[in-house]
């Protein structure tokens, strides 16, 4: 029996959107896949359907790093505001609350907005999707419920929140760790100011390096190569003979990596061959490194 030929290679890359409200990662996904005509397409985090920005989707092989790109620290803009609480800590839920903070001053707010900089433990949302006994929270708070959730470390290099236009209304920066919710540093500000508060606005700036300068429509997405795909991490360049090795998957010693044992850093180390293409992923393992995954295996 003949050989079959090889079926089309589909797009490989890395799509920077610009989501628009009202839409889920899903849906911008799902239309992904029938622009790029291909149904390898996912996204490296959950960007609520109200906000709006910056959401990163990996297509074809890229795919297999979106896990690196998920824990990159996140930028976003948004509003506080205060003297009302929701079901849902944003503008898109049913109010709970009201309280009068209207002695509340600018530099009040600011003060308050200090205590959450840094490494701190933050409670995540009902509505989100987070898991508790292998149910999604926001699966619970459809059906009217709620359950006790652990506080998880969470790391905010930034809230920065100033005076807007409106009475009670505050213009917020946020710099932060993956897993932080900006909706619930907002609800935390206004309890801690003595009242409410919640979030609206709320726009992703950044993921990474990757910002609105890098971001297009879903309708018309730009694909960035697989070689952009790692660069906020740090990245080495091997020989033809390394490279070699590397396609076959095999451990190596940090030296073959041009690493050095006590300055390698920790890890995991995009590898490029010495055209520049990206050949494979590195992580640590028993004082050498060894593939994570291999991109361009032997044979393929």
């Amino acid at each position: 029996m003949a050989n079959r030929p090889p079926g089309p290679v589909g797009p490989d890359g890395i799509a920077v959107i610009d989501k628009a409200a009202e839409w889920t990662s899903h849906d911008v996904v799902a239309k992904a896949r029938g622009v790029l005509g291909t149904r390898k397409v996912g996204h490296s985090g959950t960007l609520d359907p109200d906000a709006t920005g910056v959401l990163v989707l990996g297509v074809g092989r890229a795919t297999r790093l979106l896990r690196f790109l998920t824990l990159l620290p996140k930028q976003y803009v948004g509003q506080v505001v205060l003297g009302s609480e929701t079901t849902t800590l944003d503008a898109s839920g049913e109010v709970t609350a009201v309280h009068d903070m209207s002695a509340v001053t600018p530099g009040h707010v600011a003060l308050a907005a200090r205590r959450f900089v840094g490494d701190i433990e933050q409670v995540p949302p009902m509505v989100s999707a987070v898991k508790v006994d292998g149910r999604r929270l926001y699966e619970i708070a459809r059906e009217g419920g709620e359950v006790e959730r652990r506080a998880r470390p969470v790391s905010v290099a930034r809230f920065d929140v100033t005076p807007a236009d409106e009475p009670g209304v505050f213009d917020a920066v946020v710099e932060c760790s993956s897993g932080t919710y900006v909706r619930t540093l907002a609800a935390d500000l206004g309890v801690a100011l003595g009242g409410g508060a919640h979030l609206r606005n709320l726009r992703r700036t950044a993921v990474g390096s990757f910002t609105l300068a890098d971001a297009h429509s879903v309708e018309s997405p730009v694909l960035l190569p697989l070689s952009e795909a790692l660069r906020d991490l740090s990245s080495v360049r091997v020989d033809e003979a390394t490279a070699a090795d590397i396609s076959f998957g095999r451990p190596l010693a940090l030296y073959r990596l041009g690493l050095d044992a006590d300055a390698g850093g920790d890890g995991p180390w995009p590898v490029h061959g010495p055209d520049g293409t990206l050949l494979a992923v590195y992580e640590p393992h028993e004082g050498g490194a060894r593939p994570v995954m291999v991109l361009a295996a032997a044979g393929s």
